[in-house]
């Protein structure tokens, strides 16, 4: 099995599905080109059918980006895959991304339908995707509550079709990580055609466990996961690239790789969070304000001593400039020291101590002590002569 896993990223349909954070097809663009330096593989620009917008998305991303996979969502109707195959014309490599429901919740209560009409529905659809493109893929949707015996079968019969990859999505990012791994397990001993085919990853975060859900799958042989930047999406969001890129970047004997840029991904972070009005949370994993910042004294004692003692990446290995120390009155004298010396200030321990002393009441004022308060407070300690 190859070591390479895919990086399928739908910041552009999932994420842009967001209420509040739509973009124009030129702000597409703009992004789209960086996910293409980013190195993802795959670009799903947009559900061509929904909208004119969407539509002609699709179209200018195909003509602006070269190197990833151009993908287009649709659903297992006739006229969807038309419309995204017509979506994907200029497309140096295109890919339909068509499905249907396959839990027992779907079928019976948004399809009013039965499992094997399911089945049928899907062969139909991933043969006709297939009469369009050589590049298939098919997602059977809310998976992650799906009957497992039913699933394999969907999976085998969509193979069959010509489906050359196959989604698995936690739809509701409902499942547990065990769960989760021992479904896409499951998958693979249980479908005779799976090696014709890429298993995909798309999990949701409502329980906060879409990074967690993905990793387990790519452990069980999953080779495509689906994600989006910052973990943007439906609902509570989508896997989130830079978790599962840095993961597998970071736990090195798994044995994984990506194509990813990794040094792209803080400014990439940083373009999508502006276009697409979506903040950054401040404590969120990789790429959040705090993430490799310290105001905790023994956080910033032992960092200080040595980075690796807090701290399991390098900041500008995903883009970041550096770490941050942060003083406030939870800070201790060896960061207060650090400080004043970056700042061009030397004392002796006595003079330090009492030093220190001032700035705590400072830092308990102010909550957050800044390079301007610790200049004034060093010129103060400093005898005039």
């Amino acid at each position: 099995m190859s070591n390479r896993v895919q990086i399928f990223d739908t910041t552009l349909r999932d994420g842009e599905q967001v209420p509040g954070s739509q973009l124009t097809t030129e702000e597409k663009v703009v992004v789209a080109k960086q996910l293409e330096k980013l190195g993802v593989d795959i670009i799903e620009a947009g559900f061509p059918v929904s909208s004119p917008g969407d539509f002609n998305s699709v179209v200018e991303i195909s003509k602006a980006v070269r190197e990833p996979i151009i993908c287009a969502l649709s659903r297992a109707v006739p006229g969807d895959i038309d419309a995204a195959a017509n979506a994907l014309r200029y497309a140096r490599r295109g890919r339909i991304h068509t499905g249907i429901g396959s839990s027992d919740i779907h079928i019976q209560h948004k399809f009013n339908t039965t499992r094997e009409k399911i089945l049928e529905r899907a062969i139909t659809a991933t043969k006709y995707a297939k009469s369009k493109v050589e590049d298939v893929e098919f997602y059977c949707e809310d998976a992650g509550r799906a009957d497992l015996v039913f699933l394999a079968q969907l999976v085998e019969a969509v193979i069959g079709a010509g489906a050359t990859v196959v989604n698995i999505p936690d739809t509701t990012g409902y499942c547990l990580p065990d769960e989760y791994g021992s479904k896409i397990k499951y998958i693979f001993e249980n479908v005779s055609n799976i090696h014709k085919a890429v298993i995909s990853i798309h999990c949701h975060n409502d329980l906060g466990l879409a990074t967690a859900n993905s990793i387990a799958g790519i452990s069980q042989g999953a080779r495509q996961v689906e994600v989006t930047i910052n973990g943007i999406g439906e609902r509570a969001g989508n896997t989130s690239l830079e978790e599962v890129v840095m993961a597998l970047t970071v736990h090195k004997e798994l044995g994984l790789e990506t194509g990813v840029n990794t040094q792209f991904i803080y400014p990439t972070s940083q373009l999508v969070s502006k276009m697409m009005r979506m903040p950054v949370q401040a404590n969120k994993a990789i790429v959040g304000r705090n993430a490799f910042a310290h105001s905790s004294g023994i956080h910033q004692d032992g960092f200080l001593k040595h980075q690796l003692t807090y701290e399991i990446m390098n900041p500008q290995d995903v883009g970041v400039d550096k770490s941050d120390i942060v003083l406030t009155a939870r800070s201790g004298r060896h960061a207060l020291k650090h400080r004043l010396e970056l700042l061009g200030f030397s004392f002796d321990k006595p003079a330090l101590d009492e030093l220190y002393t001032r700035f705590l009441e400072v830092a308990d004022l102010k909550k957050e002590v800044n390079d301007a308060d610790l200049v004034d407070l060093a010129r103060t300690a400093i005898p005039v002569e």
